[in-house]
């Protein structure tokens, strides 16, 4: 049997404690030393050695560990020096430091969890109220809860006055919760539904409480939610998955050419430690250096334009996996709606109005049928029940109290009433307030030189406290007729999902009274609901147009969240809506099951959600997940991708996510997807982009070995590129054009195509093909220029035939960047001008090989000559051929893909 099962009386004799008295000091002592502390506890933390070290378990990562150790040596045994390598080496560790940063960052959800608890809690021991350290709490103890407590432990419920709790940072649901001690349950009840228990972390809003400590640290609800936080283990990103596949592809390359080089030289009787040489700088080439180092830049980037779409990413990897998701499981409160309940109805008895405006803005009308705006006796006192019986206070269209009765004092301004001077102008006079037994609030107020009683409540409560209707001005018995008219209106309300008021009122002249809830007068109702956000149904429409399913998740009622998807277009015909209520005896396959066919999911639980993403991850599916209480934290950081809300979110949940929105807002994670998409594709481009160099630059040298007959100079083979103008090229002339393609702002029709596959590779079979056809493209030209520099331009020598290829495979290099911007479009269908940073790279990297060929010490340094003018024209209109090949490459772009 449950705690909310049971009785006040069982639970004292269970605890063997008096309500009266409290625990004794001993006991307190033997209870802790038996139950242990009430405090949340974590798994020993990772030592920033121990992050370090896992940042080299990436293929990628080990193969450029390979190269920077092979460079050094080889640097060491050639003379040549140690730069090479030490470059690699250094890209490495930099890219490590980040991740360990990052990963730190990512790692403090269970310490902001551990802030929420209260420092301190009153409780009764030896018969006497004392104030400790929340940590000394334990099973038994009698605690006292007011207005503005934390609860400190998981409590039943002894006495209760006018109880109200926050509990969104536990069930996400922003209204506060009635509580009664005097309930007890029967049936098993969702937690969200346990109105005699309080919570660990939820704040007393309203009222006063007497309870008993039923759980203590890890066994509180807040407890078992750090449970599940604490077990959830972070898995790869997809991108972090495709380059570790893309990884061992290009391991396998490098092994196989260096062998083939190696064959070839030992067979053509070239020196045995020179041929080795050889073929380990070609396999240092064929590794594209300055790849982990783009990606990072270009994440980064795409994080800070994320920001100008009010999403702060947290993980540079959540950039690119944003593009690939293929759900995203959204709260409701807040992030599809506005979080401000709103009047959508009023009813004078005679007529249904729909009222304008949205939210806690001023600005609307009540309108009749015929859109026209209305006044009427009863409409008029409604206003008044809404100005004057209520308790919140609005000031710059934030309210502070209740949201329901800031919706009634945003109604009453909408109907043409101030809320300045409200006190002087109509002073009160006496108040019921509102309670969980009678569930109706009334305020008597002076209103013209006379007290009116004004009620307000839930109408088939208030009806029964009236005996007499009001319709225009005249005022008659209540009669069973119109008994059974209000109460279908009020269900006909309800069914839309609407929480229902109704309104009534009588004069007296005995204010003081305490019995002026009997012979009133009913006027009307009016029916609120928290709205959708305006931008919401078009965001839906654009994700489902993106081949994105959106599921709405969420700790408020069935019907309300029906309702809302409904009318966002979530809830699709056929599929289903369920409630935490309905998988409670389900099994794992039946759960399954039903998740794959629901749009909603209602009174959730943290476990419910986790179990959700799950599920949806265990399909293939690349989940975000959005949340902002403790409640959501689980799940935020099991998922793909966790979107916590910047504005109403815990800090918990913030912790435990990857991106955070600014401004609340759904439209604003479509945004975020959006530019995810473009990354990955800008990523895909500058991948090709940069591997096809490699290709080019080390068929350069196969080809000229296998055809070392054409490739001589004075009667010897030779290497057309030495290591030194491979590491150039990789790191110098290739980085900036590769960063530039990171900048493209996207293709047209990016969110009309459905999400990638989760097992997508990034150079997959035709697009090897297509790395392969431009990598030969600028092989071809490179040589080309490589045989003019040696047999056709008179008085050349091997140092200007080598500054010739060397100049061609830049150029050749530089103009492809162009072609690259686009993978279907040609050069005649792009504006030219429209990366500016392409522009620029092209520019810089044009100079810098300029300053490299024409000042002598540098020239030195590279082995290289300066060239005539002719050579240079020469050597550099080559570079237009692979541009041309890359071009050919888009005629089967479409069927290739």
């Amino acid at each position: 049997m449950e705690n909310y099962q049971k009785t006040t009386e069982a639970i004292l004799q269970e605890q063997k404690v008096e309500l009266k008295k409290g625990l004794s000091s001993s006991e307190v002592l033997a209870r802790q030393e038996k139950f242990g502390k009430n405090e949340l506890r974590e798994k020993k933390k990772k030592t920033f050695f121990q992050m370090f070290l896992e940042q080299f378990k990436d293929f990628l990562v080990i193969i450029l560990l390979i190269a920077a150790a092979i460079s050094i040596v080889t640097g060491i045994l050639t003379d040549e020096g140690m730069v090479d390598g030490l470059v690699i080496l250094a890209i490495v560790i930099l890219n490590a430091i980040l991740g360990v940063t990052q990963e730190q960052k990512a790692s403090n959800a269970l310490a902001a969890l551990k802030k929420m608890s209260s420092p301190h809690a009153k409780v009764l021991r030896d018969g006497v109220v004392k104030d400790v350290p929340s940590t000394d709490l334990t099973l038994g103890d009698i605690v006292y809860l007011e207005t503005g407590d934390y609860v400190a432990a998981d409590i039943r419920l002894l006495e209760s006055t006018n109880l109200k709790l926050d509990e969104s940072a536990l069930t996400g649901e922003s209204n506060p919760v009635e509580k009664d001690a005097k309930i007890v349950y029967e049936e098993d009840r969702l937690l969200a539904e346990r109105y005699n228990l309080a919570y660990m972390s939820t704040l007393v809003s309203y009222g006063k409480a007497v309870g008993i400590v039923t759980e203590i640290g890890m066994s509180t609800e807040i407890g078992k939610i750090a449970t599940l936080l604490d077990a959830v283990e972070e898995g790869k990103t997809p991108l972090q998955k495709t380059i570790d596949a893309f990884a061992k592809v290009l391991g396998f390359i490098c092994i196989g050419v260096s062998i083939i080089v190696f064959a070839l030289g030992v067979l053509q009787g070239n020196d045995i430690f020179e041929i080795f040489l050889t073929a380990i700088a070609l396999a240092v080439a064929a590794i594209p250096e300055g790849l982990t180092a783009v990606i990072t830049v270009v994440l980064a980037l795409g994080m800070q334009r994320m920001v100008k779409r009010h999403a702060i990413i947290k993980n540079l990897s959540t950039v690119e996996t944003l593009g690939q998701a293929t759900v995203i499981c959204s709260d409701k409160t807040g992030t599809l709606t506005q979080n401000e309940m709103t009047v959508r109805k009023v009813f004078d008895l005679t007529n249904d109005y729909d009222v304008t405006g949205s939210g806690y803005d001023t600005k609307g009308q009540v309108l009749s049928a015929n859109k026209e705006a209305v006044k009427t006796s009863n409409l008029d006192m409604i206003y008044k029940v809404c100005l004057l019986c209520n308790d919140a206070i609005m000031e710059d269209q934030k309210v502070l109290g209740d949201p329901t009765e800031g919706a009634l004092l945003v109604l009453a301004q909408k109907g043409g009433y101030n809320l300045k001077g409200k006190n002087e102008l109509y002073p009160q006079a006496n108040e019921y307030s509102f309670d969980s037994t009678r569930k109706m609030m009334t305020s008597i107020n002076m209103v013209d030189s006379e007290y009116l009683v004004l009620t307000k409540g839930a109408t088939d409560q208030l009806i029964k406290q009236c005996n007499r209707i009001q319709i225009g001005d005249e005022i008659r018995a209540l009669t069973k007729k119109d008994i059974k008219m209000i109460l279908d209106k009020n269900d006909e309300y309800s069914a839309q999902a609407f929480r229902v008021l109704g309104y009534a009122y009588q004069k007296t002249t005995t204010p003081e009274s305490m019995d002026l809830e009997n012979d009133l007068i009913f006027v009307g109702m009016t029916a609120m609901i928290d709205p959708p956000r305006p931008e919401a149904k078009a965001s839906i429409e654009a994700c489902h147009h993106a081949g994105i399913r959106v599921m709405m998740i969420t700790g408020d009622h069935l019907m309300t969240a029906k309702a809302i998807a409904s009318e966002l277009g979530i809830l699709k015909p056929g599929h289903l809506a369920l409630s935490g209520e309905d998988t409670l005896k389900m099994s794992d396959e039946e759960f399954e099951d039903a998740i794959m066919n629901c749009d909603v999911f209602a009174r959730s639980t943290p476990k419910d959600k986790i179990r959700i993403v799950e599920v949806l991850q265990k399909h293939g599916e690349i989940v975000a997940m959005t949340g902002d209480g403790v409640n959501d934290s689980p799940a935020l950081k099991q998922a793909d991708i966790g979107v916590a809300m910047g504005i109403t979110g815990t800090e918990v949940s913030k912790e435990a996510s990857n991106m955070i929105l600014t401004d609340d807002n759904f439209s604003s994670i479509v945004s975020a997807v959006e530019e995810g998409r473009i990354i990955y594709s800008n990523i895909r481009k500058f991948t090709i982009y940069l591997i096809s160099c490699n290709i080019g630059e080390i068929l350069v040298i196969f080809l000229a070995m296998l055809l070392n007959f054409m490739f001589t100079f004075d009667g010897e083979a030779v290497i057309p590129l030495l290591a030194i103008h491979l590491l150039w090229i990789n790191l110098m002339t290739d980085a900036f054009p590769a960063f530039a393609l990171g900048m493209e702002k996207g293709e047209k029709g990016i969110m009309d195509q459905a999400p990638r596959k989760t097992n997508e590779k990034l150079l997959n079979k035709p697009t090897l093909v297509k790395v392969f056809v431009q990598g030969f493209g600028l092989a071809l030209a490179g040589l080309t220029s490589f045989w003019l520099g040696t047999h056709v331009f008179p008085e050349a020598d091997l140092a200007q035939a080598r500054t010739m290829i060397f100049v061609t495979i830049i150029f050749g290099e530089l103009f492809r960047t162009y072609a690259a911007r686009s993978e279907s479009k040609f050069l005649f269908q792009m504006k030219p001008f429209d990366n500016k940073y392409v522009n620029m790279s092209v520019f810089f990297s044009a100079s810098m090989l300029m300053l490299l060929v024409y000042i002598p010490p540098f020239a030195s340094i590279f082995k290289i000559e300066a060239l005539t003018l002719l050579e240079l024209i020469t050597a550099a209109s080559l570079g237009i051929v692979p541009m041309l090949f890359g071009e050919l490459t888009k005629i089967w772009h479409d069927k290739i893909n």
